[in-house]
């Protein structure tokens, strides 16, 4: 059963789910890439790994306390000094967590080591202000801007710090949008193409650039991400009784909200 949304589904933007759910849009691009590329041209998939500290207390739900036995009492003219016992403190073990993204590079096939076009699609940790995720991303992202590797960002998550390349004050005047795809040509340093998507609106079919004298191809992501939730068994893992982990706001709330009651007549 296909998502009730017509593009991004709001639901699949939990944090417990977006992992799978990021892995499944980068392989179905993945395939869809390489079904439609030129026979000189192979997309594959990369991985970026990290180390972040994560952490649980652990604290005792029976704790044991040895006293000191009792002692006579001292002979005259003998100070004793009193030892205090101190208060049981929580003990905390730390351990790293390691987070592993994974993204997708075009390569000739003649030269596998010379990537064309690099495609992203955004975490969560990418977006967390401070965040390793997001500094180790912002990172790459200034590295490939200033490349003449092609560099297409896909941003399916509402919450969190704007994080494509192209700045938010450019886009405030071009209209509403929820979710952003944007994508800088290799060498145009100060140009950007980008797709603004309404919550309401289908996922867009976006241009993929290739080397130069050869044609962009069209990837279709709202088919990637119907793979994604098909494949993925979404329509019996998430319960769209409830609100979706990001609260939508004013009319997509309505608008939502009447969706969702039409799905479960037709059930």
């Amino acid at each position: 059963m296909p998502s009730p949304f017509p593009g991004m589904d709001p639901y699949l933007e939990h944090p417990a789910l977006w992992p799978s759910v990021h892995q499944g849009l980068i392989t179905f691009a993945w395939t869809a890439l390489n079904a439609i590329l030129p026979p000189r041209y192979v997309a594959s998939i990369g991985e970026r790994v990290y180390v972040i500290q994560a952490g649980r207390s652990i604290y005792p739900d029976i704790a044991l306390f040895a006293y000191p036995p009792v002692q006579p009492s001292p002979e005259p003219n003998v100070v004793v000094i009193a030892v205090a016992a101190s208060d049981p403190p929580w003990v905390l073990t730390v351990k790293p967590e390691e987070i592993r993204e994974v993204y997708i590079e075009i390569v000739p096939v003649t030269d596998q080591n010379r990537v064309v076009t690099a495609i992203e699609v955004l975490s969560p940790s990418n977006k967390i202000a401070g965040s390793d995720g997001r500094h180790l991303y912002l990172t790459k992202q200034q590295e490939l801007l200033s490349s003449p590797i092609h560099l297409i960002e896909i941003d399916l998550l509402r919450s969190g710090e704007h994080t494509v390349a192209v700045p938010r004050e450019l886009l405030l005047g071009k209209g509403a949008w929820d979710y952003l795809v944007c994508l800088h040509r290799g060498g145009q340093r100060e140009r950007y193409e980008v797709w603004g998507i309404p919550l309401r609106q289908r996922l867009p079919r976006i241009h993929v650039p290739l080397q130069a004298g050869d044609p962009d191809v069209v990837l279709d992501l709202q088919a990637a991400f119907n793979r994604c939730y098909d494949e993925g068994a979404y329509a019996r893992r998430l319960d769209y009784r409830r609100q979706p982990p990001i609260p939508l706001g004013g009319e997509d709330a309505q608008w939502a909200d009447a969706l969702l009651r039409e799905r479960r007549l037709r059930e």
